[in-house]
């Protein structure tokens, strides 16, 4: 039996994602989280948060105390979003950022992605296996092919999510 989202009876955009209340729950289903690409969020303001990895943390983060402040007895808040900025690889050892306002191209830029993607990485023997594997592939100029399958060699595709 596969997950659908109809079945929950909730509105979702074009694309598919969830309108969710301030608090990042489903109307009519305070009991359902959703954050991350899946979310049809706004700030404080009005405006539309992205599906990027940053937004999809601190919304975890935020569902996981809100559980937690229910299990207690306490009223949870909406959540706020907090804008560290933005960073882009756009070649070798190349990259743009806006970090708090800051904006960085170039080498510079490249490598504070690299050592904050690291620093997000939860433990330290994959820190270093990513770390190392990343060097071997910069220095021979290599390049992985990026893959979905089924596991039996086959393609994926996108039915094989509702199997």
């Amino acid at each position: 039996m596969g997950w659908r989202r109809d079945r929950l009876g909730v509105e979702t955009d074009r694309i598919g994602r969830f309108k969710v209340n301030p608090d990042l729950t489903v109307p009519g289903h305070p009991e359902i989280f959703v954050v991350g690409d899946l979310a049809l969020s706004f700030d404080k303001g009005g405006k539309q948060l992205a599906g990027v990895a940053q937004v999809a943390i601190q919304g975890g983060r935020h569902a996981g105390k809100s559980i937690k402040d229910r299990l207690a007895g306490r009223s949870t808040k909406p959540f706020k979003y907090f804008d560290k900025g933005d960073m882009a690889v756009i070649g070798r050892a190349a990259a743009v950022a806006n970090i708090f306002g800051f904006h960085i191209s170039g080498f510079i830029a490249w490598f504070i992605w690299v050592f904050i993607h690291l620093i997000y990485i939860v433990e330290f023997q994959s820190r270093v296996l990513v770390m190392v594997d990343w060097g071997f592939l910069y220095l021979t100029f290599s390049r992985r092919a990026r893959l979905i399958t089924n596991g039996h060699g086959e393609s994926f595709r996108p039915n094989d999510l509702h199997r």
